[in-house]
């Protein structure tokens, strides 16, 4: 009989089977076992053929035809920037060349099915493959002892490949070992090198290999990796989101599918990741913002742009980044000017925004605002306190953005318009007033040279609006970009006198359009004004008579006889735009005749 203290004993093990087979209780599995088997996305979809590389078609035609002609080189140098599939070519290379299988006895970049030896070059354990990392051999002694295996024929395959990679860190004792081998090679020996710091290779190794430049890929064809990607993953991700990521990795493609494996975690199973959780993920400032920003510092108002700065820092934007961002505006913007805004990767809304600053400015006024921003950001980079040297350097811009330029300054004081002069300042009443005497008037006629130019219009009279066009020409004036183009766009006038204004509003105007127009011309014209949006019965606006015109233009050039005869001997052609050239102007000197054209 068994004690009542002693534990219960045990029948059978959980685990096993009963004797009429029935299975025992289920294992609970530890919680971080899918995790320990998890692989990572940049792993994962890392390219199997030449068919997956993105960005690098140049290339991959280049080998194709190489290896169709049978003019393959001993040696290849692969060259990019991280994360563009330099290590990644050099292995689908090494596949290429010893590729064989029971139809195909030849190298080959047809990759689609695997070969007798892929399997093992992928896994790194083939023993013609050698794979090494020049940054852990860099000695002579070890290049020497590899090179000693160079003169055995393979064991297996067709040839005997060495894959170095970053072959940049080698000694210069090592390149010089290297050198011999690489001009007079074994006819079963090849040689794939990757790097990217290219300028450190000697040219005298350089001058042995068959060079490929890697491509940064482009940000749209990033995007499209991604989305493959993320619909495999069963992940949804918008697309503003994957284009901030495609931004972000600069043309590397590691980089985008990494920050991607970070971003899918950034929602919850079954949830759409969004664009602002993806903008904290990677520290950016709102895009839009910091546009709004720039406009704000282009139009001179250092107060609001501090202010929406701030809102931006209490998000958590970083104040270099903000500069950074600040510095791609300006770019973008001088971008439009000379190109268009379809030069740019944005979403549409954000590019005119860019466009109509590089329109409302001079293409000197950007260059100045680049070299300012590019000394802001090194200043907000270095400062103790970042948030206060973005305050500085949006003062310093909204200061400056109005200013003119050296090149007009000149014509100025060349033309002999008159400069604003002041005399000297009283001395202060006490000691030492006369070490004040030429600094303090030439500080005092710069500071005020400086006024006079930041704000040409504070002692003009108020202007008076006698048309709707004078309210367009006002807004011009005053730069004021973002209510130009709402009211070009949207404001069909019905009915315009001094002080009042009805319109009809176009389809998707702004909300608040009037309340805003309101506010300006108050502003510029000191006098308060009544504006109402009536629902209908308003003349065209200035955006859509400027379509209809150039509408009118194109059929007018379109029934010219000499267009049509031209469309007519060209199948095939359109017109794709209509400009109008300038017409040169006739030069001041007439042509006097030759006294000496008989000799």
């Amino acid at each position: 009989m068994a004690d009542e203290d002693e534990p219960e004993t045990v029948e059978r093990d959980p685990d096993t089977s009963d004797m009429f087979g029935a299975p025992g209780a289920p294992k609970p599995a530890p919680a971080a076992e899918p995790s320990a088997a998890y692989t990572v996305i940049a792993r994962k979809y890392r390219p199997r053929t030449f068919e997956d590389l993105f960005g690098q078609e140049a290339m991959v035609r280049t080998l194709r035809n190489a290896f169709a002609t049978g003019r393959i080189a001993h040696a290849f140098m692969l060259t990019g920037v991280r994360g563009v599939g330099k290590t990644t070519t050099a292995r689908l290379l090494a596949r290429a060349l010893n590729y064989e299988s029971d139809t195909i006895h030849a190298p080959t970049l047809d990759l689609s099915v695997d070969g007798r030896h892929c399997k093992a070059i992928i896994e790194g354990r083939h023993m013609d493959v050698l794979e090494l990392d020049a940054a852990s051999r860099t000695k002579v002694d070890e290049m020497r002892e590899l090179l000693d295996g160079v003169r055995y024929a393979p064991v297996e395959a067709r040839y005997k490949v060495y894959v170095i990679d970053e072959v940049h860190m080698l000694s210069t004792a090592a390149f010089n070992a290297l050198l011999k081998t690489l001009e007079e090679p074994p006819p079963h020996a090849k040689f794939i090198f990757a790097t990217t710091e290219i300028r450190k290779v000697p040219v005298t190794i350089l001058s042995r290999c068959q060079r490929f430049d890697l491509r940064r890929v482009e940000p749209e064809v990033i995007v499209k990796n991604l989305e493959m990607i993320a619909a495999n993953e069963g992940s949804r991700v918008e697309a503003e989101g994957l284009l901030l990521i495609a931004r972000a990795a600069e043309g590397s493609v590691r980089d985008a599918q990494s920050m991607l494996d970070q971003a899918i975690v950034q929602a919850e199973a079954g949830e759409t990741v969004t664009a602002a959780s993806i903008r904290d993920m990677l520290g950016l400032a709102d895009r839009a913002q910091t546009i709004t920003l720039f406009e704000q510092a282009m139009r001179g108002e250092a107060g609001p742009a501090i202010e929406t700065f701030r809102t931006l820092y209490g998000f958590g934007a970083d104040p270099g980044q903000v500069m950074l961002d600040l510095l791609d505006h300006a770019h973008g913007a001088a971008v439009a000017k000379a190109i268009g805004p379809q030069a740019l990767i944005m979403p549409k809304e954000q590019a005119g925004r860019l466009a109509a600053i590089g329109a409302a400015v001079s293409a000197g006024t950007l260059s100045r605002v680049w070299q300012m921003l590019l000394r802001s950001h090194e200043e907000v980079r270095r400062a103790p306190d970042a948030a206060a040297a973005c305050d500085m350097a949006l003062i310093r811009l909204a200061y400056a953005a109005d200013l003119p330029g050296p090149e007009e300054a000149l014509k100025r004081l060349q033309s002999g318009e008159p400069q604003p002069s002041g005399g000297p300042a009283p001395a202060p009443s006490g000691g030492g007033g006369g070490g004040m005497s030429a600094a303090g008037i030439g500080g005092s006629v710069n500071a005020q040279a400086r006024m006079v130019a930041r704000d040409p219009e504070a002692n003009e009279p108020a202007p008076t609006l006698q048309s709707f066009a004078d309210v367009i020409a006002l807004i011009e004036k005053k730069r004021d970009i973002a209510l130009r183009l709402d009211v070009e766009r949207y404001v069909r006038p019905i009915s315009f006198r001094p002080g009042a204004l009805e319109y009809e509003p176009a389809p998707g105007a702004p909300v608040n359009l009037a309340q805003r127009l309101v506010g300006r011309l108050k502003e510029w014209t000191g006098q308060p004004w009544l504006i109402a949006a009536q629902g209908g019965g308003g003349a065209e606006s200035a955006w859509e008579r400027q379509k209809r015109e150039e509408r009118e233009v194109r059929v007018q050039i379109e029934a010219d006889p000499f267009i049509v005869a031209v469309m007519d001997a060209f199948p095939g052609a359109e017109i794709v735009s209509v400009r109008n050239l300038p017409v040169p102007e006739a030069s001041p000197m007439t042509d006097a005749p030759d006294e000496d054209e008989d000799e």
